[in-house]
């Protein structure tokens, strides 16, 4: 079992404030860091976190607007600074590639470690061995993409009187068996995991809306999630500015989170005219009790389903 966090490293909108840095929010899985937007000072936040910087291995951007992506030049320069080798990938809308050429040469810089850019659209998958990153084309006042961070399903339970009563012996064989290998033992018999597994369990989802007015395709994307991060610039008495901006209130959040089905809410990109952002969680708790304004450096366990 990996053990799953989200670190919420920026939870304001458009500039810095006393209370939020801008968006930064950290997956932290296992040894692997994967970072959905940098917005400007994300890498001090990093460093006031308890996370590494060079443990993240993928970068997810939203859009391209300054708050989600002026953080990437410095953090990029400082991961060569402390002589990074491995290589960073960076996901992006139609346009990174052109963004990132420009990043790692602005200045007296050019990137001496690997970094390879990915531009995705509506829909794509990005597969790997344990989990898949996916995309939704969200509806911001620019190109924007939600993301989707979905596990794999899990090996079933293993039935260890099973195994014992087929004649597999403690150790190794066990451990194959539960990694979904087929063993042959001494006596030339086959085992297959599915004799020893009971059914195959979900792993956990994690999806991040980025700046959005409330969309229904979001609610297929969302569904039953374990956590749903989506904006929350405005309370709903501002809801027409939302809209006109290209963001969503709090209760439109809540509202979407209700209907997919979700483990809990997290709101972010609250507006820094909100010095408090009690209301907007009174807001969305009205809605959705599992509503919860996200707070800088928050860390949340992200745990299996049972």
């Amino acid at each position: 079992m990996t053990q799953m966090s989200i670190v919420f490293l920026g939870t304001g909108g458009s500039w810095p404030s006393i209370q939020r840095n801008v968006s930064a929010t950290a997956i932290k899985r296992g040894r692997e860091i994967i970072l959905i937007d940098c917005g400007e000072g994300t890498q001090r936040q990093l460093q006031k976190s308890s996370l590494s910087y060079m443990q993240i291995s993928k970068i997810c951007i939203t859009h391209f607007h300054g708050d989600h992506i002026l953080g990437l030049p410095g953090l990029i320069q400082t991961l060569q600074l402390n002589d990074r080798k491995q290589p960073l990938h960076i996901y992006g809308p139609t346009g990174i590639d052109v963004l990132m050429e420009q990043i790692v040469h602005l200045g007296y810089f050019a990137a001496r470690f690997p970094i390879y850019t990915h531009e995705l659209k509506n829909g794509d998958v990005e597969e790997y061995d344990e989990y898949q990153i996916s995309t939704v084309s969200v509806q911001h006042n620019v190109p924007a993409l939600a993301y989707i961070f979905e596990e794999h399903q899990r090996p079933g339970k293993f039935k260890k009187a099973k195994a014992l009563q087929l004649g597999v012996p403690e150790g190794p064989l066990f451990s194959a068996l539960q990694k979904g290998k087929t063993i042959t033992l001494k006596n030339g018999k086959k085992i297959t995991p599915a004799m020893v597994l009971g059914p195959s369990r979900p792993g956990r989802k994690l999806v991040f809306s980025g700046d959005t007015k409330p969309l229904k395709k979001m609610r297929k994307a969302a569904s039953n999630a374990d956590v749903l991060i989506h904006e929350a610039t405005f309370k709903n008495d501002l809801e027409k500015t939302a809209h006109e901006y290209g963001h969503s209130t709090a209760k439109e959040a809540a509202e979407l989170a209700k209907e997919a089905h979700v483990g809990c809410l997290f709101l972010n990109h609250i507006s820094p005219r909100y010095l408090d952002a009690t209301p907007l969680e009174e807001e969305a708790q009205a809605v959705f009790p599992q509503s919860f304004v996200a707070h800088d450096f928050q860390e949340i366990e992200v745990k299996y389903k049972k």
